[in-house]
């Protein structure tokens, strides 16, 4: 599987990783990027690159746009020509396919994708949505996600923004959350460095014992919380608080933000 990468930041370079060690050879990638040292940086790889993607002679099975929403659409447009005989998997937050498909003049193997920054240890999550590939394309696209962690298939474009909202986002809501806790660790006596070891480890251990258990998240939480005890105060307090509606209020203007990002950054010619 021959794949190039328009763009040669921190998800790609995830994703070419990944790749490499689930036995990619280097000279099936190639990266185009218009910076000499994010360039450099694959060289050192033995991965071949480019400045531009313009009539190519690379041929690859999928094109991978890792650029920012805000230049997809120039970088779109002036490779488009180069573009329109590889399945194309979009990882740009926020822009739906149709403007995609408008800026290659209805080419329509698009597969819009939304990874989150775990990817880059290859624990990540993706969702993933396109509504004209064959099977083969569905492979080729999970073939390509699978080297950073798993994924789901979503059943309407609209859904994408609510897994860039959950999983997306999600990892800066966890480290928020180990931050407070450091935080009120040290405010309470702890030291700045046994407090973050605690708040990492906990949730690094709750996270994969919530993986592996066959139990419900809220019977584990259950099993935690001994009435009268310690994490049913804490708890209780959070309740207080209406702590999940807070939540649920930032997932809803995470959602909000990437549904207004198409607005932004995905219109055609108007």
């Amino acid at each position: 599987m021959k794949v190039v990468f328009i763009g040669g930041g921190n998800m790609a370079t995830a994703l070419i990783s990944g790749l490499l060690k689930k036995g990619s050879s280097p000279s099936d990638l190639l990266v185009v990027d218009v910076a000499e040292e994010a360039r450099a940086k694959f060289e050192a790889m033995q991965i071949s690159t480019a400045p531009n993607f313009i009539d190519s002679d690379f041929n690859p099975d999928v094109v991978v746009l890792a650029v920012k929403p805000q230049n997809l659409k120039e970088v779109v447009r002036s490779c488009a020509s180069s573009l329109k005989t590889s399945l194309i998997i979009s990882i740009a937050a926020g822009i739906p396919i149709v403007s995609i498909k408008q800026w290659l003049s209805g080419y329509s193997r698009i597969i819009r994708v939304m990874p989150n920054t775990p990817a880059l240890i290859q624990a990540g999550v993706s969702g993933m949505y396109g509504d004209d590939m064959t099977i083969g394309d569905r492979e080729l696209a999970e073939n390509v996600m699978s080297c950073v962690g798993q994924h789901i298939w979503c059943e309407t474009e609209s859904l994408i923004d609510v897994v860039t909202a959950i999983s997306g986002s999600g990892p800066a809501y966890v480290f928020y959350f180990i931050e407070a806790l450091e935080a009120v660790g040290v405010e309470l006596g702890l030291d700045r460095a046994a407090a973050g070891l605690l708040a990492v480890e906990t949730f690094l251990g709750a996270a994969s014992l919530a993986a592996r258990s066959e139990e419900s998240i809220s019977v584990l939480r259950e099993r935690v919380t001994s009435k009268g005890g310690t994490t049913a105060a804490a708890l209780a307090s959070f309740d207080e608080d209406k702590l999940k509606d807070m939540i649920a209020r930032g997932v809803r203007c995470a959602r909000d933000r990437s549904e207004e990002l198409a607005n932004d950054f995905g219109e055609g010619d108007q």
